[in-house]
C-alpha cells in the first residue's frame, strides 16, 4: 500500500490538471452571455469592446437613434441581432480594382 503526499507524482498532476480546469472554467464565466428566448443581449461595454468605441460614442450613436436599445430603468442592453443586422445594413465593399 503506498502513501500519497502532497509531493507524489499522482497528487501533483491531479492538483495541476484541477488548476487549468478552474482557470478554463473563470475565463467562460467571463465571456458567458445568457440568451433569453433565442436572443443574446449585450451590455453597453461589452458592445463598446465589440465595436471598438469609446462609452461616449455609444451614447451618441443612441441619442441619434442610429443603434437600437433597450431601457429597462436605468439598465441599457442591446439585442446582439439588432446590432448584426445594422453592421450588415451599412457594410460598403471596396469595388474599385487597383491599377
Amino acid at each position: 500500500m503506498d502513501l500519497l503526499t502532497n509531493d507524489t507524482i499522482e497528487i501533483i498532476t491531479h492538483q495541476e490538471m484541477l488548476k487549468q480546469l478552474r482557470y478554463r472554467i473563470e475565463e467562460i464565466l467571463k465571456n458567458y452571455r445568457p440568451i433569453m428566448n433565442g436572443e443574446i443581449y449585450l451590455s453597453g461595454e461589452d458592445l463598446c469592446k465589440l465595436l471598438h468605441i469609446s462609452k461616449r460614442t455609444l451614447q451618441q450613436y443612441r441619442d441619434d437613434n442610429i443603434l437600437p436599445f433597450i431601457q429597462i430603468g436605468g439598465k441599457i442592453i442591446y439585442k446582439e441581432s439588432d446590432i448584426l443586422t445594422l453592421l450588415e445594413q451599412n457594410y460598403v465593399t471596396n469595388d474599385r480594382q487597383c491599377l
